[in-house]
């Protein structure tokens, strides 16, 4: 589940096997623009699918799959329901979401988009596996950038560490993976996301791990106080639960401060608020090794399994376990 920068290398690759077909080069086109293209999205013949209330179009750029296109169809809506999970529902109504076939197998990539309506667009290989698909993570991390509105880009951090650290929760809730798998990636990838020297706060942060896992540390931090503050009642989840409910979704545009201050007024607390300002313009180093050992988690580079004898061991359980119908932790 690392999330690769090799973006580049799978781009050349498109590029080099869409010139060695020029006829569906052109089909094509329309569809791989830097910006969403909802004309002719529109013109497809999409599939809507109804997922918790939420209707999904889903439309298929010119090109042929290995699969079934309802195979394709059956993994966004697998995926919809994790996301739903977590949020109680599907964040927005209705989005449109469109499929791209390119050369090779995976998921490639996906962008989230909100300035005509939610919607997301996903670059799939066209010889895709059934296994390619139970593994992809990208098609839930888009549809939870859909959850929270369009910020600035200095507080890209944000966004992305929100996509990062749901995601990984969201498919546990949703049993599409092992609670041992997500901390083992924690544990190994969030250390990306640390201050180094050079580096200021999370405001404004250029760097990929900094962005990327840096917010992802953010939002564990955050979770992790909500339980030990509201006595493991609460935690991140219901703070984002009224970010969405206050219309925080992907077609507004906010201001970071009010979507620290809409999740405070959620959960009653300003701890949202209170770790942004620490974290915002000063390089803040957590003792991530010390918080595994609070948590339960004994890593050992290969695989992680639980002391459920740990200080916050009950807090790590009830973060990846599904919420009752109250929003709350069972």
């Amino acid at each position: 589940m690392m999330r690769s920068a090799g973006l580049l290398i799978l781009i050349f690759a498109a590029l080099t096997w869409l010139a060695a077909h020029p006829a569906l080069a052109a089909g094509q086109a329309e569809f791989t623009g830097e910006r969403m293209p909802y004309d002719a999205f529109d013109e497809l013949d999409a599939t809507s699918l109804k997922v918790e209330g939420a209707t999904l179009k889903v439309g298929f750029a010119p090109g042929a799959f290995t699969l079934p296109n309802a195979r394709i169809l059956s993994w966004i809506k697998t995926s919809a329901k994790a996301v739903s999970v977590y949020y109680g529902g599907f964040p927005v109504p209705e989005a449109k979401i469109l499929i791209v076939p390119i050369p090779g197998r995976g998921v490639r990539g996906g962008t989230a988009f909100g300035y005509r309506g939610p919607a997301i667009r996903l670059m799939v290989g066209r010889d895709s596996t059934e296994d390619d698909l139970l593994a992809d993570w990208k098609a839930v991390h888009e549809m939870i950038h859909l959850a929270s509105p369009d910020l600035p880009e200095s507080h890209l951090w944000l966004a992305e560490g929100l996509s990062v650290y749901i995601e990984s929760i969201a498919r546990v809730q949703a049993g599409h993976l092992k609670a041992d798998a997500v901390w083992h990636e924690f544990v190994r990838d969030m250390p990306l996301g640390l201050p180094g020297p050079s580096d200021g706060g999370l405001d404004g942060t250029t760097s990929w791990g900094r962005t990327y896992w840096g917010g992802a540390i953010f939002c564990l931090l955050a979770d992790i106080q909500i339980r030990k503050r509201s006595g493991n009642t609460l935690g991140l989840q219901d703070a984002m639960r009224g970010v969405v409910a206050a219309g925080g979704v992907h077609d507004r545009d906010w201001p970071v401060s009010r979507v620290m201050f809409v999740a405070d007024k959620a959960i009653g607390m300003t701890v949202m608020s209170d770790l942004y300002e620490k974290m915002r313009a000063a390089p803040v180093s957590p003792d991530l090794g010390k918080l595994w050992i609070e948590l339960g988690i004994i890593d050992d580079g290969a695989s992680a399994r639980f002391d459920d004898r740990a200080n916050l061991a009950a807090v790590r359980r009830a973060i990846t376990l599904p919420p009752g119908p109250s929003g709350a932790a069972n």
